[in-house]
C-alpha cells in the first residue's frame, strides 16, 4: 500500500450525513458568561479504538467533564477483505450508543465526530455510517489523513519546546500512522506553540503571524492493529517484531525528511497514540495508569529499547498479564513498539516527548478556537 499524501479536502466523499459539528439550534455557540461555557464533545472512531472527550473551555484550555474509550476493533478483517464485518460494526455501535448517551445527559450543542482509516477504507463505511445515524442519532464524519495529522499536531502544541527549531509529531494510530515534519526557525521561541495553533485552518493557510512551516507530512497506511495482520502468520515473536520494524520503515521512503540531513540540536520528537503512553507506563512501573506521570514525559531512545526489550522477554504470554500493558493492548503493543523504534533508529535525536493527547483534543481546540470561546484565541 502507498502512503498517502492528499493535498486538498479535509474529509472524504463516503461522508453521508452532515456532521453534529455545529450546535444542536444549528448555530455555534459563544461563549458571553464564563460561568455558563458551553460543553463541547470530540468523538476519534479509530480502526481499533471508539474514544470521546467530553470538555468545557476553561481560560486559554479546556477542562475534561467525561470521557469514554472502548477496544471495539473496527477495523478486525478489513485488511483480508476490504470491508467492514457485522460483528464489528455491532460492537462499534453499541458504543456509540454509550457515547450517545454521555452527550445526551451532559446537554452537549458543540461537537465533531471523526472516523479514521478503518472507515476510508473499507468498501461498506457508507452503509455503516448510515446504520449509526438510524440506530444512535449520531452523524460521523470520514475525515482525510491531513486533518488527522494536523489535529494531532495542535493537540501537542503545549508540549513543545521553546527552543525547538526542528519537530516531528508522530501519531501511531490503529490503522495508520501520521507523519508532520515543521520547521519554526523562523518563528521567536515564544510563539511557537501558537504558530502551530494555527495549523487548525490548514498546514498551507496558515494566517497572519509567526509561521509554523510544515516541510512534509505523510499518512502511512500501517497502524498497530494493520501491521500486525500483515505479519501474523510469522510464528517467531522476535523475528515478526524485526520484519514489522524494518518494514514500517520502508515505508517511509518517500517522506523527504527521511533522507534529509537534519541537525541533532533544537529538534523534537512528539509521539502521540496508546503504544508511546504504554511504553512510558512501562517506563515508569505503573501497574495503575496515572496520565499527569506520563503526558510530558521525555523518554530517551536507550529506555524505549529498554522496555521494547522486556516486552519481548516476557513472550505473548507475558504481555497478556503485565498489569503495565492491559489487556486491551497486549495483542498490539508489539506492532506498535516496532513503528516506534524505527521512527527512534532513523531520526537525528535521542529523545522522544510522550503526549497523552491526540485527535480528540485537537478537535476541541479545533472547535474551541473557531467559536472564539479560549482566551488567547481564535489562533487566526
Amino acid at each position: 500500500m502507498t502512503p498517502e499524501r492528499p493535498r486538498r479536502a479535509d474529509a472524504f466523499q463516503a461522508q453521508v450525513e452532515t456532521p453534529l459539528a455545529v450546535s444542536r439550534a444549528g448555530k455555534p455557540s459563544a461563549l458571553s458568561d464564563p460561568g455558563s461555557a458551553p460543553l463541547y464533545a470530540a468523538l476519534d472512531l479509530g480502526t481499533n479504538s471508539c474514544r470521546m472527550l467530553i470538555a468545557q473551555p476553561r481560560g486559554s484550555q479546556f477542562a475534561i467533564v467525561d470521557s469514554f474509550s472502548k477496544t471495539v476493533q473496527l477495523g478486525v478483517g478489513l485488511e483480508a477483505t476490504g470491508r467492514l464485518s457485522r460483528s464489528s460494526m455491532g460492537r462499534t455501535i453499541q458504543a456509540l450508543r454509550i457515547c450517545e448517551k454521555k452527550i445526551e445527559r451532559h446537554g452537549v450543542v458543540r461537537m465533531r465526530l471523526v472516523a479514521t482509516e478503518a472507515c476510508r477504507r473499507a468498501r461498506n463505511a457508507r452503509d455503516f455510517i448510515r446504520q449509526v445515524r438510524r440506530e444512535t442519532g449520531l452523524s460521523l464524519e470520514i475525515i482525510a489523513p491531513e486533518e488527522e495529522a494536523r489535529l494531532a499536531v495542535i493537540s501537542c502544541a503545549p508540549l513543545v519546546n521553546p527552543s525547538t527549531e526542528q519537530l516531528l509529531v508522530v501519531d501511531i494510530g490503529g490503522g495508520s500512522t501520521e507523519l508532520v515534519w515543521i520547521d519554526l526557525s523562523a518563528v521567536p521561541p515564544a510563539e511557537r506553540a501558537r504558530a502551530i495553533m494555527r495549523l487548525h485552518m490548514g498546514f498551507d493557510a496558515q494566517g497572519d503571524g509567526a509561521v509554523a512551516r510544515v516541510v512534509d507530512w505523510i499518512s502511512v497506511p500501517l497502524g498497530v492493529a494493520t501491521l500486525k495482520d500483515q505479519f501474523a502468520d510469522v510464528d517467531d515473536d522476535a523475528a515478526r517484531f524485526a520484519l514489522m520494524s524494518w518494514f514500517f520503515e520502508e515505508n517511509l521512503a518517500s517522506f523527504s525528511p527521511y533522507n534529509a540531513q537534519n541537525p541533532r540540536e533544537g529538534f523534537q520528537i512528539i509521539g502521540t497514540s496508546g503504544t508511546v503512553t504504554t511504553v512510558a507506563a512501562s517506563f515508569l512501573n505503573l501497574k495503575r495508569y496515572d496520565r499527569t506521570k506520563v503526558d510530558g514525559l521525555q523518554m530517551t531512545s536507550d529506555q524505549i529499547d529498554m522496555v521494547i526489550r522486556e516486552y519481548l522477554v516476557l513472550g505473548p504470554e507475558g504481555r497478556r498479564t503485565d498489569p503495565r500493558i492491559g489487556r486491551d493492548r497486549h495483542t498490539l503493543i508489539m506492532s506498535g513498539a516496532a513503528i516506534l523504534q524505527a521512527l527512534m533508529r532513523i531520526w537525528p535525536t535521542d529523545r522522544l516527548s510522550v503526549a497523552d493527547r491526540g485527535l480528540r483534543e485537537g478537535l476541541l481546540y479545533a472547535q474551541m478556537s473557531a467559536d472564539g470561546v479560549l482566551e488567547d484565541g481564535p489562533y487566526t
